[in-house]
């Protein structure tokens, strides 16, 4: 069972992002069924690095398209991505250092980070593209 349910509700109706968050919903499904199946510390690490990755990945594709655009609330949006990225950094390096495992709880954080963060901070963001694009 998914932690993560794309649908929707997580659409935001910019094309290119949800395609994006479809795959970091995905890449946070994988990593949860790889921790509840007790896969080893390996497929953790593999499956984490490729969401760390991909959500830098990810967050620099909407900072493109907030300069782009001129987005009024860029710098608030910044702001919650590098908080992210800091806190997944400090769980990732204290996980290489043994000190931490992927749980439940830090599940429970990522989705409902994500969720918060979709349908709130990026439909803001995907409804001011769609204007300005148009406008």
């Amino acid at each position: 069972m998914p932690l993560i349910t794309w649908g929707p509700a997580l659409q935001v109706g910019h094309k290119d992002i949800d395609e994006q968050h479809q795959k970091l919903i995905d890449l946070v499904n994988r990593l949860n069924d790889a921790m509840r199946a007790g896969h080893s510390k390996e497929i953790l690490n593999d499956v984490l690095t490729q969401l760390v990755n991909y959500t830098v990945y990810h967050f620099n594709t909407e900072e493109r398209l907030m300069a782009q655009y001129h987005y009024t609330a860029s710098a608030t949006h910044k702001t919650e991505h590098q908080k992210f990225i800091d806190d997944v950094s400090r769980f990732k390096k204290n996980f290489d250092l043994g000190q931490s495992t992927v749980s439940t709880e830090i599940m429970n954080f990522l989705r409902d980070w994500l969720a918060r963060h979709i349908m709130q901070t990026d439909k803001k963001l995907a409804m001011e593209l769609k204007k300005t694009a148009t406008g």
